[in-house]
């Protein structure tokens, strides 16, 4: 970065701009086992108009920018591979307008999910998108982000009504409505949720909401077998059982759980079940769902009843990442992230838990079972080539496994910099070239968050 940018940004910005070592140190790295790549300065913008204008410097001067919102990705999507600037948009952290009447909400990239939540369940309404971390809303849109309510609400992409964007040039963008449909041109909404900010920087985001439902309920229950679980799974959904949440997770997992969170849960493959909407909806729905995991060898529903216990129950699933990095003190992950047809993931599941016997690693699993989802924890010693060799080698057979299923290389992390080497196994050299000509016409010079997502030629 040239002297003279850095001098217009301390001007434009004061001590919101920094070359600090401890700052490029905390953005330049994530929760990945990816070694850490530094910006070469960090500034944080209150305003879009303040981005629009850190972007226009930064385009004169041909620096490299990297969006920053909360740092929790797991595929080095805020690394700096080729230095430059990195924008971290957590300090926009304004809740902009709430309609309850609507259903909508618009928010300042940096809102983080918790903080909305906060904001509207006194108003009797909620945000349905729920990856586990406490991520900001705009790094979520930017990843296309989900989680462990997908199944029942959807993705990002299905929740995002509109964005302000600002673009390579600095000019600011504003893309969709508040409308719930619209047949008027490209869908521009859509395709800057998921560009992992290689296209633009997110600043505001409008998102749908849900009206808290009149009763939840959560279960856990218990299998002998991994394909029965998948089985009851699939069934329950065929049956058109409105589940919220089914989580599964295996022995390991169970385990690492059982001893973070002191739970004591029989160490074997388990479903978490949610269940959301009126009393008696969710009291039918629980017994249908009970019914046909009893028929798969289900143990009988473990109930969490009342708040305190489900809220126990789910927090210990979220802590999922951190109970696993728990089991194996002192190591990192190497998180994988592929999905599949639902009829095909338990076949997944059974192949994969073949390698990990066959392997010298330990890598718990829990997956988003409802939508084909899944996750291993490679837990490795960052320091050991050779165990990050080996979590190399078991995520590529996964990879390649899940894509001859008919899946694909990720269902919600993103690519970053960590499956970019599988884009062309998945979409085609075609596909590819459509989607370099989109990054070129947009941002001709290769400044926003360059480096992530296609691979170079």
């Amino acid at each position: 970065m040239n002297t003279r940018l850095m001098a217009e940004l301390t001007h434009l910005l004061g001590d919101r701009f920094t070359t600090s070592d401890y700052e490029r140190q905390q953005h330049g790295q994530d929760e990945s086992a990816l070694p850490p790549m530094l910006p070469e300065a960090v500034c944080f913008p209150l305003t879009t108009a303040e981005v629009a204008e850190i972007v226009r410097r930064c385009a004169q001067h041909h620096t490299p920018i990297i969006p920053f919102g909360a740092g929790s990705s797991l595929e080095g999507h805020v690394f700096a591979p080729h230095g430059g600037l990195t924008v971290d948009l957590s300090r926009m952290a304004n809740i902009l307008r709430v309609s309850a009447d609507d259903l909508d909400c618009t928010v300042q990239a940096g809102v983080t999910r918790q903080q909305l939540d906060q904001t509207l369940r006194p108003q009797g309404l909620f945000f349905p998108v729920d990856p586990g971390a406490d991520a900001t809303l705009g790094g979520m849109a930017s990843t296309r982000a989900s989680g462990t309510t997908a199944v029942r609400y959807g993705t990002m992409a299905d929740n995002v009504l509109a964005l302000t964007v600002v673009l390579p040039s600095g000019e600011v963008i504003q893309t969709g409505t508040r409308a719930r449909k619209s047949a008027a041109g490209y869908d521009l909404t859509r395709l800057f949720v998921g560009s992992e900010g290689t296209l633009g920087i997110i600043t505001e985001v409008t998102l749908k909401l849900q009206g808290l439902p009149e009763a939840m309920s959560a279960a856990v229950v218990g299998f002998a077998e991994f394909d029965a679980a998948v089985k009851a799974v699939t069934e329950i959904r065929q049956a058109g059982i409105p589940v919220a949440r089914v989580e599964f997770l295996d022995e390991v997992m169970v385990a690492a759980i059982n001893q973070f969170a002191n739970l004591k849960l029989t160490e074997r493959p388990t479903l978490f079940f949610e269940f959301h909407g009126s009393t008696a909806t969710v009291h039918e729905c629980a017994e249908l769902a009970g019914e046909i995991t009893h028929a798969w060898g289900g143990s009988d529903f473990q109930w969490a009843v009342d708040a305190g216990e489900r809220s126990a129950l789910w927090k210990a699933r979220h802590n999922a990442y951190f109970a696993g990095l728990a089991f194996r003190p002192g190591s990192r992950s190497l998180t994988t992230d592929v999905c599949v047809p639902i009829s095909r993931l338990a076949d997944c599941i059974i192949e994969t838990k073949h390698d990990l016997r066959d392997s010298f690693l330990t890598a718990p699993i829990v997956g988003h079972v409802g939508d084909g989802n899944f996750h291993l924890m490679f837990l490795v010693d960052p320091t050991k080539p050779a165990e990050l060799a080996e979590a190399e080698r078991l995520n590529k057979r996964l990879v390649q496994r899940a894509l001859a299923l008919g899946g694909t290389i990720t269902g919600e992390h993103g690519v970053g910099l960590g499956k970019m080497k599988f884009m062309a196994d998945e979409h085609g050299q075609g596909a590819l070239a459509v989607m370099r000509a989109i990054k070129q016409a947009i941002d001709p010079q290769n400044l926003m968050n360059p480096g992530k997502m296609l691979p170079p030629l």
